[in-house]
């Protein structure tokens, strides 16, 4: 589309180029921005924050990502719903705000008024915009303190109330509107000197983000998207793995660092601005780093905190991000394996668990695997260790995080690598070994850890051989004395099930029949070890847990170690 060109909705759209940063600026300009740099985080810029320049909103930015009709109806009836929690305006103090982190952060983020677009029009949503956004502002716009001010919350308030600014800005009181527009100008403010600050290589990120948004919607940001620019790059180069993945490992992290930078572009789009290379660069990595966790469904699996999720929603995502591109087969930094055979897809772990610093709900999940075929999710993990809510209460939260909650091996009841009682992740797997290769008519996957070597004396290797047309998935997991094994130690490998299977038990103790909601049958046979069957759940994308049935494989420890196959088959 060339500049001037129109969409379907007859709207002007302007084209986005990518050209060299800097093409164009005199000498003068670029020593200039040099300086700003250096005086970045002196008192010379905080100088400049109290300018005289008047505030207005330059441009407002087309919002890409969707909202949620049901919970923008929960707004127009006068409260709150987010992961199960319902909280009514009436009697809310936005003061303290004494709910449960997730809602807080939704009520912070202004992310509710993307909700609120998706239910409603102007005219019937503007006064509830309005009514939510005066009581915070009145509350909390001129106490910089956590969490409101948190620096990530922040940067997400900027945006969303930047896209949102016709429901917010509808009103025709004039004090409220002053009060909005100076909002925007103390955040751009507060980011300018929190972003560099932030805790984590991600908070970095979203921080900056921030910071850019507000040069390019805010007076005079010339400067600040140069400081802001060349922040954004540099923790975007720590954030993101050469591959596409988040150092944190949770693709509920990588999925939001997607929409973040997804708004972030059309925030350029608004002032018919080139995109920066680097931008559109990292959204082209990340893309397919996501949808390499994907299953046949088009859904994704429950990895590091997170939960099932139906495929409307990373097809809206990818939507938003406007890149088109394949899922990764194997991408060794992000640590996940996809092999797509058939109508079947296995996803399996095989990277060690991201650094405590950088994740806050890292799972001790190495070498587990999940199995889909066609709609039907076969082999899974609990998943949603990230959804505290009114279903997940924290105690619960920390079992989800557990190697028992996830379809790997695990050695008596212990994790792979550690929880802390903080919740950090602790000492345990470090190094993880890798085979992949396709032989006849199948793929091949070889990998192992070293996270029991220290406390039982064993490394865990598991092989995986699944057949091209998906129909067969052959195992073998094995613990390999390493230093002072320790014999008659319980083990246990758990194949937690997906959702409507039910189990049909077979005339051998050693298989039993699975039965899928669509009428298709599987057989699950072990070679060694007693087969039995225990309760267990997983969590969708809304934080409710359901009720679901595992396969467990049981053992000892012996001289040698411990060897065990097991097959998965389709029958038709």
């Amino acid at each position: 589309m060339t500049d001037g060109d129109e969409d379907d909705n007859g709207q002007r759209q302007a084209a986005l180029i990518v050209r060299p940063q800097g093409a164009g600026q005199n000498l003068l300009e670029r020593l200039s921005l040099e300086f700003y740099k250096l005086t970045w985080r002196t008192p010379l810029h905080s100088g400049r924050l109290t300018g005289k320049v008047p505030m207005r909103l330059l441009a407002v930015p087309n919002d890409p990502l969707k909202g949620d009709a049901a919970r923008g109806q929960a707004l127009r009836m006068g409260k709150f719903h987010y992961q199960g929690f319902e909280q009514a305006f009436d009697g809310l103090d936005y003061d303290k705000l004494a709910l449960q982190p997730s809602l807080t952060d939704y009520i912070h983020r202004f992310d509710w008024l993307r909700d609120l677009s998706a239910a409603t029009n102007r005219g019937e949503g503007a006064p509830v915009a309005a009514q939510i956004a005066d009581a915070w502002l009145l509350a909390n716009g001129m106490k910089t303190r956590e969490p409101a001010w948190r620096v990530d919350n922040c940067a997400w308030r900027l945006m969303n109330m930047a896209a949102g600014s016709p429901f917010l800005l509808s009103s025709a009181d004039p004090i409220y509107r002053a009060r909005v527009i100076n909002h925007f100008a103390r955040v751009a403010r507060h980011l300018d000197q929190t972003a560099p600050r932030a805790q984590s290589h991600f908070g970095k990120t979203v921080g900056w983000a921030g910071v850019v948004a507000a040069s390019l919607l805010l007076p005079e940001g010339k400067v600040r998207r140069a400081v802001g620019e060349n922040g954004l790059a540099e923790s975007l180069r720590a954030t993101i793995f050469r591959d596409g993945g988040v150092v944190s490992r949770s693709p509920v992290q990588l999925m939001e660092l997607i929409g973040l930078l997804s708004l972030l572009k059309q925030c350029y789009a608004a002032r018919s601005e080139i995109v920066p290379a680097f931008l559109l660069e990292a959204l082209g990595r990340a893309v397919p780093a996501l949808l390499g966790l994907t299953h046949a469904d088009g859904g994704l699996g429950a990895w590091q905190g997170s939960a099932h999720m139906g495929a409307e929603h990373i097809d809206a995502l990818v939507a938003a991000s406007e890149v088109r591109a394949r899922p990764h087969r194997q991408a060794l930094d992000w640590g996940y394996q996809r092999v797509s055979a058939g109508k079947s897809v296995l996803l399996l772990d095989a990277g060690p668990p991201p650094l405590a610093r950088q994740s806050a709900s890292g799972c001790a999940s190495t070498l587990a695997f999940e199995l889909s075929h066609g709609g039907q999710r076969v082999i899974v993990n609990c998943g949603g260790a990230a959804l505290v809510g009114a279903t997940i209460p924290a105690a619960l939260a920390r079992g989800l995080r557990t190697t028992a909650a996830h379809s790997t091996l695990c050695v008596n009841d212990t994790n792979s690598t550690a929880i802390l009682p903080g919740g950090q992740l602790g000492k345990g797997v470090v190094e993880v070994g890798l085979e992949r290769r396709d032989i006849d008519q199948a793929t091949r996957i070889e990998a192992s850890h070293d996270g029991y070597v220290r406390t039982y004396g064993y490394s865990h290797t598991r092989l995986l051989i699944l057949r091209s047309d998906g129909m067969d998935l052959r195992g073998e997991d094995t613990l390999l004395p390493r230093d002072k094994p320790k014999e008659g130690v319980p083990v246990h490998i758990r194949f937690h099930l997906g959702p409507e299977i039910e189990i049909v038990a077979s005339d051998s103790p050693q298989a039993v029949f699975l039965r899928m909601a669509n009428g298709s049958n599987w057989a699950f046979m072990a070679s060694d070890g007693q087969l039995s069957v225990d309760d267990s759940l997983w969590v969708d994308q809304n934080g409710r847990p359901h009720p679901t049935r595992q396969l467990v494989i049981t053992s000892d420890t012996g001289t040698g170690g411990l060897t065990i196959g097991w097959q998965l088959r389709h029958l038709g």
